[in-house]
């Protein structure tokens, strides 16, 4: 069976081939209709094929092993990949913005518009599937640049639907201004979708705990797998990419050997991974007299 790296680097590498594939299917939808607002759809799609490429990098860099100058892993290559993702999102939309206001101060009759439509609804369906994959492999690969893409995928598909939408209203109104305002909800749509990709990527950067429910899991196994210790404190807790590290304190009796005490680390540790996959695990022991009658209390 294939490893979580190696199915990961197969998701990033269609990823290339389907924003290809989308990219072309959309540019041919604005050839056809002439819509500004279909431009900047298809402008996104280039952005996507940029951040596929962009992700694919990061999830080979992330699945080396540890080495000398990177004894942790390079697990967080992939958060890196999210915040350029979000850096080319906005660059997108800016550039759409312009386009907009060109199309506002120029406005140009559509051409086969229904024809494009048809064309643009085939790209925003497959657009779809894909991102749903993205999502739901990346978060049980625990790999951060698979999910940011589909994420980026996702806010793709729902400009897409008010793109169509609108147009359709623009064609049967004949309200050329709303290809223009279109395209500049489009922008603004982007906008927020780049911010969210990188405000979450930043969070790994800064190493931020595990959640709530992670956390209590966690505790949970060290209070139940912790037999012949007193007591874990300092529990400590972070993220990277598909590892979860972790360390704490754990308070032993004074009188216990140190063989004793490694068996009770081994124990844990084993728990541990079982449990929480990807889970790197430290332990500092302590003699009883460094208790702090809180944190942990083994059962």
């Amino acid at each position: 069976m294939p490893t979580v790296e190696a199915r990961t680097h197969k998701m990033a590498i269609a990823s290339i081939a389907v924003a290809c594939a989308v990219l072309g299917i959309k540019y041919v939808a604005y050839w056809v209709t002439g819509s500004v607002a279909l431009f900047s759809d298809a402008l996104e799609s280039i952005v996507n094929v940029v951040t596929a490429l962009v992700a694919l990098m990061a999830v080979r860099i992330s699945a080396r092993p540890a080495d000398r100058r990177h004894q942790f892993g390079h697990h967080k290559a992939e958060y890196f990949s999210a915040v350029i993702e979000g850096v080319l999102i906005i660059l997108a939309a800016l550039m759409i913005l312009h386009a907009a206001w060109q199309a506002l101060r120029e406005p140009r009759a559509f051409t086969e518009p229904w024809l494009g439509l048809a064309i643009s609804g085939v790209a925003t369906v497959l657009n779809a599937g894909w991102s749903w994959a993205l999502i739901t492999y990346g978060r049980r690969w625990r790999s951060p640049a698979l999910v940011a893409d589909g994420w980026h995928l996702f806010s793709d598909v729902a400009t897409s639907i008010g793109v169509i939408v609108g147009l359709i209203l623009a064609i049967v109104t004949g309200w050329q201004v709303l290809d223009s305002a279109l395209a500049a909800l489009v922008a603004v749509n982007i906008l927020v979708a780049g911010w969210r990709v990188m405000r979450s990527s930043i969070s790994g950067l800064m190493d931020e705990a595990v959640d709530g429910d992670i956390g209590r899991r966690i505790r949970a196994v060290i209070s139940e797998s912790a037999a012949g210790a007193i007591e874990a404190h300092d529990i400590r807790t972070r993220t990277a990419g598909r590892a979860t590290f972790i360390d704490f304190h754990l308070v032993v009796p004074g009188a216990m050997s140190v063989a004793d005490a490694h068996r009770i680390c081994d124990r844990i540790e084993q728990a541990l991974e079982a449990e929480i996959e990807g889970a790197e695990i430290v332990i500092h022991v302590e003699p009883e007299g460094e208790a702090r009658h809180r944190g942990v209390v083994v059962i």
